[in-house]
């Protein structure tokens, strides 16, 4: 029993320390916060997509249409978002910021997340 302890502890241990689920935490931190991608109106990506409504379908697909514009990648909609929800600077494609944001949004695929409709957005 000591041992099967061990293991988990251990393993639980690898997990969190790993680049991927430090990524992905970080995602979750940037998606919540107001001020990322200098948001210009205090929204986070939270406000229009509490707990991810919305985007846990989104990890997977290859082209999205959002507010009448068509994305052909998850990242050109996250700054199709950013730069009309919240009225901040796009981040580039390729930036730990991206990266971190896709991996989160990725994070919530198969997740059972309640529908919610917030005005304003």
């Amino acid at each position: 029993m000591k041992f099967v302890t061990l293991f988990a502890v251990l393993a639980a241990t690898v997990l969190i320390s790993s680049p991927a689920f430090a990524g992905t935490l970080n995602g979750k931190k940037l998606f919540n916060d107001p001020q990322f991608a200098g948001s210009t109106n205090s929204k986070s990506c939270n406000t229009c997509h509490p707990d991810g409504s919305g985007v846990e379908k989104a990890a997977g697909k290859t082209s999205f249409t959002i507010m009448g514009h068509k994305k052909n990648s998850l990242e050109d909609t996250v700054n199709l978002c950013i730069s009309m929800a919240l009225k901040g600077k796009p981040i580039a494609t390729g930036s730990g910021e991206m990266k971190d944001i896709v991996s989160y949004i990725k994070s919530l695929k198969g997740k059972k997340i309640k529908k919610r409709i917030i005005k304003g957005c």
